[in-house]
């Protein structure tokens, strides 16, 4: 890229930079980093994987991360795991956590075996005597769905100190709009970091028992008294709803003396199948066909006549196999909710990943596989209206992974076109009825 730019080639440049990505400086490792990525990535990049000293091993790590593609995911991933996180330093200890964060959201996901081999190394460094050290490992633990992360972190919250109040008394005087928020705040200071935790959490469904829950919802309740902002209670309210949206319709009814939710995943109102006729959709079609203004009852009733309740949810209504929906407008734009709608199977979430079941009495079953109470084993085949089967663990032999989604691909076929954005709008807005979206 740079070759013969004032006379220093690529690799000199490279050469030239090594050293500080050892650097006790951050400031230096940081410049010597950005140096490299400026660099083509085949001529380092193997460099990083076969380094010895820690220091340099983990900041060259984040370079290729930041610059790679999928074909370094493996490379980079046995390189980290050769060192030993008991011998690192909190500081250098952040950084392997803020490497493998990166390479797994910029790399790909991990494979199975992957994440057993980080979860055996990293769950048992939690919880850590560095404060910042127990923030990443909760991130990065929830990510690969560790069955334990939650009673720990529930046990930190738990047994939270004081919180640390921040001298902002000169921000105080510089403007009286906000300086009585700010005061307010510093005399009713909230539990930032056990909140972050409560955050990173909040789409967990592993490793929960119901008093687990009730320590949650109970903290977030707490937390609520605190002075925090203007939009401090809707950031609260927001974390409380998609923690509802991960728990069991059992744990929601158990729930409700602490949430104040009048949970009742069955619709009061009546609801009718799509009228049609129908049409083959595809994602060119459906993106021409949506509007910004539908029909909110209607759509509606085609979340439950369309059969998309059967395994979704909102707000609070429809089953719980799938993902909740009533979040969709914070996370994903409509461009590709229709493309998960049409093609399903092209990205699905590990947490709604599809198995082929091997039972001892040779039946096999494909379907989305969840544990029960009592040593019992759900699952829900990708049809709607079929109940799921439920089975004694003790019955399965294998279960193996399966690349194809139990959403159906023909989903919106027998919509007509009126219908169809009605249903959309209705997904998209997360079925908030005093939307914009509905208003005559």
């Amino acid at each position: 890229m740079l070759e013969g730019y004032h006379g220093v080639t690529s690799g000199e440049a490279v050469d030239d930079a090594w050293p500080e990505l050892a650097s006790k400086d951050r400031f230096l490792r940081h410049a010597s980093r950005v140096a490299i990525e400026s660099q083509p990535i085949e001529q380092w990049a193997d460099r990083v994987f076969a380094e010895s000293n820690p220091q340099a091993k983990i900041t060259g790590a984040v370079a290729v991360a930041r610059m790679g593609d999928s074909a370094h995911q493996q490379s980079l991933f046995d390189s980290l795991t050769r060192l030993d996180p008991e011998t690192l330093s909190d500081s250098q200890l952040l950084g392997l956590l803020r490497a493998y964060s990166l390479g797994m959201i910029r790399l790909g996901d991990l494979t199975k075996k992957q994440r057993e081999v980080l979860l055996k190394e990293l769950d048992p460094l939690f919880p850590n005597s560095s404060p910042d050290v127990n923030t990443e490992l909760i991130r990065v633990l929830t990510f690969l769905r560790s069955e334990t992360v939650a009673k720990k972190a529930m046990e930190l919250i738990k047994n939270r100190k004081s919180p640390g109040i921040p001298s902002w008394s000169e921000l105080i005087l510089r403007n009286r709009r906000y300086g009585g928020s700010i005061e307010r705040m510093l005399r009713n200071h909230p539990p930032t970091r056990e909140i972050n935790y409560a955050f990173m959490l909040r789409n967990l469904r592993e490793g929960w028992s119901l008093d687990l829950r009730r320590v949650y919802f109970e903290f977030l309740n707490a937390a609520s008294k605190t002075a925090g902002g203007n939009s401090f209670a809707k950031y609260l309210t927001r974390i409380r709803d998609e923690a509802l949206a991960s728990c069991t319709n059992a744990e929601r009814e158990a729930l409700e003396s602490i949430t104040g939710e009048d949970f009742n995943p069955v619709p009061d109102f009546e609801y009718a199948a799509p009228v049609g006729p129908g049409k083959k959709w595809t994602v060119e079609m459906v993106s021409k066909q949506v509007r910004n203004k539908s029909d909110f009852e209607r759509g509606r009733s085609l979340f439950f006549g369309a059969g998309c309740a059967q395994c979704h949810r909102v707000r609070g209504l429809g089953g719980s196999v799938g993902p909740d929906l009533t979040s969709v407008p914070n996370k994903f734009d409509r461009n590709y909710v229709i493309e998960t709608i049409i093609h399903p199977s092209r990205n699905i979430s590990d947490q709604y990943s599809s198995s082929l079941v091997v039972l001892a009495d040779g039946r096999l079953i494909d379907g989305i596989v969840t544990e029960q109470d009592g040593g019992k084993v759900a699952i829900y085949p990708g049809k709607v209206g079929v109940e799921p089967i439920v089975v004694d663990s003790s019955e399965i032999d294998e279960i193996r992974p399966s690349k194809i989604s139990q959403m159906p691909e023909n989903l919106l076929d027998k919509l007509n076109a009126e219908e169809l954005n009605d249903l959309m709008g209705y997904l998209m807005t997360g079925g908030d009825a005093k939307h914009r979206q509905f208003k005559k």
